[in-house]
């Protein structure tokens, strides 16, 4: 089953920390982002392997944007 990452809010992605076949642990931060002049973690929200990086650093993400996808 897959899983989509996506933003806790709207903002400048500014660092994918995971590349495609690493494996994460819920809660473990993989993406960080620009917002509102703060930088904010992204964290798995479950256990997974990364299957597809969809977003790139530069990007504006938001709660409905998917920056990856675990499976």
């Amino acid at each position: 089953m897959s899983v989509n990452v996506s933003a806790p809010m709207v903002g400048k992605l500014i660092s994918v920390d995971v590349k495609t076949g690493d494996k994460v642990k819920k809660d473990d931060a993989i993406a960080s982002l620009e917002a509102m002049k703060m930088v904010v973690k992204v964290f798995a929200p479950a256990d997974g392997v990364v299957k597809e990086i969809i977003a790139s650093p530069g990007d504006v993400v938001n709660p409905e944007t998917p920056i990856m996808t675990l499976e």
